[in-house]
């Protein structure tokens, strides 16, 4: 496709799908129910940890953005067959996919505003936390809207994508250390801990609080891990979605 052609209808697409979004009024304002949970359980476990696991609440936020591209990419394909229409029209693929988690984002920002503005409150943050979160938490959304649009495409059902994007979302968004200290980890797992694009974001965070988290090598392992997946999940979206209007 010709560089001049990239991205082409992004802004118009973007808007016309944030407006879909907005109709989801419940899903937005139900969006942070299992991040007050979780904080809930921190609050009455350990409250000393409960800035940690704000934090950690923001991430894990935008991680799930991904489930909801991947959620919409999914019942534009199989439930509107939409999909065809769009992406034979003038609009660039490379647009479809991107607009739609440009959308996605915008709709779901408040309730993550909020959650921001509680945590600077109890927390107090410093500007290294607040830009670590901001350039974690952008990776991190980029990593999970790829993933999700991807994994779209290989569906045939909804029922069963709605059943397996939850698991994955949760799963990787809970099980490694973003609720709770990587510190908590044994030494040979931390490695592993810091490839996974949320405990990677989260442990970063985590640093910029307590210094003696994470080793120098530890950092740069994270945040090499962290951006060149964010990158490379995106190129490789960007492929898929050129690739999708070829097919028949």
């Amino acid at each position: 496709m010709a560089a001049s052609h990239a991205f082409r209808g992004l802004q118009a697409f973007t808007f016309t799908e944030l407006f879909v979004q907005l109709h989801e009024i419940t899903a937005i304002l139900t969006s942070l129910v299992v991040q007050v949970i979780l904080l809930i359980f921190v609050a009455i476990l350990d409250p000393k940890l409960i800035g940690l696991a704000l934090m950690g609440a923001i991430l894990f936020s935008l991680f799930t953005l991904g489930q909801r591209v991947q959620n919409e990419a999914a019942y534009i394909r199989i439930d509107h067959k939409l999909d065809q229409l769009y992406l034979t029209s003038p609009l660039a693929p490379e647009s479809y996919f991107f607009g739609m988690s440009v959308a996605v984002l915008l709709a779901y920002l408040p309730p993550i505003a909020v959650l921001v503005a509680v945590t600077a409150y109890v927390t107090g943050f410093s500007l290294l936390t607040a830009l670590i979160l901001l350039a974690g938490g952008a990776g991190l959304w980029l990593f999970s809207c790829s993933i999700g649009y991807i994994v779209s495409t290989f569906f045939r059902d909804m029922r069963a994508i709605w059943s397996y994007a939850s698991i994955f979302y949760n799963v990787f968004g809970v099980l490694p250390p973003v609720f709770y200290p990587i510190g908590e980890l044994p030494a040979f797992l931390r490695p592993v801990a810091l490839v996974v694009p949320p405990s990677a974001a989260a442990g970063l965070a985590q640093w910029s609080v307590h210094r003696s988290v994470l080793s120098g090598g530890e950092v740069l392992l994270a945040s090499v891990a962290l951006g060149v997946e964010a990158l490379l999940t995106f190129y490789i979206a960007i492929l898929w979605a050129r690739r999708s209007v070829r097919e028949p």
